[in-house]
């Protein structure tokens, strides 16, 4: 939101009040409180109309400050509020002696008396901070008070995140408001809002505001980000790295980590589209079709009609397309798969359920107590109401009937467009419940299929989400059109989610709105398949591959395959992101911070610690992408690409750069035709050798997420040790070392796309790299 009207006037109907000075301070072990008035105090007349802001910084870990900016105090607590940890002061240090300062871990706020600056600075220097009017209050005439704060951006500085939006990657330059809305994949507005933003100077910052947060990143005032919320209070964190994934992992820690997937959720979903056949006769054939093209198969999605139309949500199958339900999903389990269906948190006025509802107080109200209705999707429907105990159970109950029936997970769809003028069960905020409401139902829906189906083996397709909902993945980039250009501001939307502290991402292959041509679907075969998380789905055609010609067959068997043979190097990524909340797909500048060239990069991004991925984008194969300093291997043939520096290829549909990090290793499963397997059968272990004194390590996990095998290779010289634990009749092959003669523990296993194969004897094995 914009109060001043360039860099000397305000906007009509605005006042503004900024902090002038620090009048009174406060210093316990817990925080340090300020009295700021916003005008010079030089006499006591001067103390005698405010408005008077209060400062309180303290502190919930190392490296992590919280600002507290505080207007009128006399109201009550609002909620709902975000979850994050709470303060602690057994790493704290105030100083409000000579200086006022805090410091917690590697993180300094200093604030300068006379001018109300707050600095944030780290050993490396100021990071950001507060300047000369960098924080106050804003009257706006019509819309009552507003608080603010202003940060400084320095030279070449870029911001990154603020949830899954469309718009252009690097967010310098735009107004982003923070208000879930449905509005694709087109347009400014995002489906999943975060009011978090890290930029590439290694410092995060979170504003802990629910409700609507208006940023404008170097727009109003192009050396600053400034955020603001209406009201009295504005509460935000600022997160030392010092790196863009150190950044990611604090964050994690402060407002949640994302639970682990199951490996079999990272396998190809297949769904029915919208406004397909789905009776069982249509979807058994399409599913044939998939085993008889040897196109390996995770799990099937049954989309809105499932049940009757004007009846959404009954959970009901509509008997009319379903006759035998449970028979369906028993013969269909029987072919190895899983089952998911679709739900929204609507009911529909035609339900058998709208009664229940209503009469249970499980559906969301107006202030005069009726049921707050709608046209909009389905005609009649009102809103359950999560923040009700009893709602959220009864809406458990109906979805643990499906599970019982062979349900497996639930794409939970929708929870953008929830109304601000309706009363909720536990008296929240409307305006502030607004973003939060999907963490809520999405929260509910999660906690069900943990409890029935144990921690490990629960997960939801989710599409709205704002801070804490990272919680419960996976998450979906909504409704994409069938066109390159979709295709391009998907992935730039889900490279902010991945900035914005989530660690899993899917997307429509092929697009959702319209049919795609046969390359579009070809080129998004290879992106989706190289997501974290993979699914076939449109609007009114089945996205199997053969209705596009026999090429797409081969693309679509081709890296659903190379998907599944890379599930150990992946699933350990996943574990990663769930131990840590370091994205998935990261993106490059937070892989590689520091390196200039990947400041702006958003066509390509790092798939765990190391495999660069790179889509094609353009019909003719093209692609244009930045290699970072270092020789790198691609993946599905083994020559060396060097960096730093960009790239222009051309690419066949069986083909996209894929690149394996220099000094790494990445371990490929033996099975290609399901993910979840047992990764430490003989595994093949692609190298790329560690400098000269230097050692590279692979772990290898279990289905539930544990370590059970270890690959170490260390050289010395031109001598190269590769140790095992945990493997079973483990392969190796060394990329970018022609000449890699055996010296023992091993023996030639021929040749593979990537060079040549030695299997090991036993755990240790010696190699000359010549």
């Amino acid at each position: 939101m914009k109060f001043t009207d360039g860099a000397w006037l305000v906007r009509p109907g605005v006042r503004m009040h900024y902090a002038a000075e620090v009048f009174e301070v406060e210093a316990t072990p817990e925080a340090l409180t300020l009295i700021l008035p916003t005008r010079p105090i030089r006499h006591p007349g001067d103390t005698l109309q405010g408005p008077l802001l209060e400062l309180r910084l303290s502190s919930p870990m190392p490296d992590v400050i919280r600002v507290r900016l505080r207007h009128f105090t006399g109201g009550a607590d609002p909620k709902p509020s975000f979850e994050v940890v709470p303060d602690r002061t057994d790493h704290l240090r105030v100083e409000a002696q000579e200086r006022l300062l805090v410091t917690a871990g590697g993180l300094r706020a200093e604030l300068d008396r006379e001018a109300a600056r707050l600095d944030f600075a780290t050993d490396e220097g100021r990071a950001t901070g507060c300047g000369w009017r960098g924080m106050g209050l804003a009257e706006v005439e019509g819309e009552g008070n507003h608080l603010f704060a202003q940060l400084d951006l320095g030279v070449g500085e870029n911001v990154y995140g603020l949830g899954e939006r469309f718009t252009a990657f690097v967010k310098n330059g735009q107004v982003v408001d923070v208000w879930n809305k449905d509005g694709g994949t087109g347009s400014e507005q995002a489906y999943k809002n975060v009011p978090f933003y890290v930029t590439n100077r290694g410092y995060g910052v979170f504003v802990n505001e629910p409700g609507p947060v208006s940023f404008e990143v170097a727009s109003e005032k192009v050396s600053r980000v400034q955020f603001s919320v209406p009201g009295e209070s504005l509460e935000y964190y600022v997160i030392h790295g010092p790196t863009p994934l150190d950044v990611l992992e604090k964050y994690a820690r402060l407002t949640g980590k994302p639970a682990l997937p199951p490996a079999w959720s990272f396998g190809l979903w297949l769904t029915t589209s919208f406004t397909t056949k789905y009776d069982e006769a249509s979807v058994t054939q399409t599913i044939q079709g998939m085993a008889d093209r040897d196109l390996p198969l995770s799990v099937f999605h049954f989309d809105c009609l499932w049940m009757r139309p004007f009846h959404w949500c009954d959970f009901e199958w509509d008997p009319r397309t379903f006759p035998d339900p449970e028979g369906m999903l028993r013969r269909l389990k029987a072919r190895g798969l899983r089952i998911c269906v679709w739900i929204n948190p609507y009911v529909a006025q035609r339900s058998r359920l709208f009664e229940e509802a209503k009469a249970g107080g499980y559906l969301l109200r107006k202030p005069d107590g009726d049921v707050w209705q709608t046209e909009l999707w389905q005609p009649g429907m009102g809103i359950v109401d999560f923040t009700n105990p009893a709602a959220c159970d009864w809406f458990q109950g109906h979805l643990r009937r499906l599970l019982g029936m062979g349900v497996d997970a639930f794409k939970t769809d929708f929870g953008e467009r929830i109304p601000t003028d309706v009363v909720y069960h536990d008296g929240s905020d409307p305006v502030r419940a607004h973003n939060v409401y999907p963490t809520l139902y999405n929260r509910t829906v999660f906690e069900l299929l943990e409890q029935e189906r144990g921690k490990g083996d629960a997960v939801v397709f989710a599409r709205s989400a704002t801070a804490g909902g990272q919680k419960y993945p996976v998450h979906w980039g909504g409704d994409c059109s069938a066109t390159f250009e979709s295709m391009a501001e998907s992935l730039r939307g889900g490279l902010s989610l991945m900035a914005s502290g989530f660690g899993f991402w899917s997307h429509d292959i092929g697009g959702f709105e319209g049919t795609p041509r046969a390359d579009v679907y070809k080129r998004w075969i290879a992106f989706g398949l190289f997501s974290s998380h993979s699914r076939l789905h449109g609007n009114a055609s089945y996205r199997v591959p053969w209705l596009f010609d026999e090429e797409s067959v081969d693309v679509l068997r081709f890296f659903t395959k190379w998907k599944c043979r890379l599930m150990p190097y992946l699933f350990h990524a996943a574990i990663q992101a769930s131990e840590r909340g370091l994205p998935m797909m990261r993106p490059m500048f937070a892989a590689f911070p520091g390196d200039p060239g990947c400041d702006s990069v958003d066509r390509q991004y790092m798939l765990g610690d190391s495999l660069l991925v790179a889509p094609v984008f353009d019909e003719s194969g093209d692609v244009e992408y930045y290699v970072p300093r270092g020789r790198w291997a691609r993946l599905f043939e083994g020559s060396v690409v060097e960096g730093p520096g960009w790239r222009r290829e051309r690419h066949g549909f069986l083909s996209l750069p894929v690149l394996l990090r220099p000094a790494s290793m990445v371990v490929l499963g033996l099975t290609d035709d399901r993910p979840d397997y047992d990764y430490a059968h003989r595994p093949t272990l692609l190298l790329s050798p560690p400098s000269d004194g230097l050692t590279v390590c692979a772990d290898v996990p279990d289905l539930l997420g544990r370590i059970v095998g270890r690959a170490t290779a260390l050289r010395r010289g031109d001598r190269l040790t590769v140790e095992t634990e945990g493997l079973v009749e483990p392969s190796l092959v060394v990329l970018d070392a022609p000449k890699t003669r055996l010296v023992s523990g091993a023996n030639e296993a021929g040749t593979d796309a990537q060079g040549r194969r030695f299997r090991f004897d036993g755990s240790r094995a010696e190699f000359s790299l010549g």
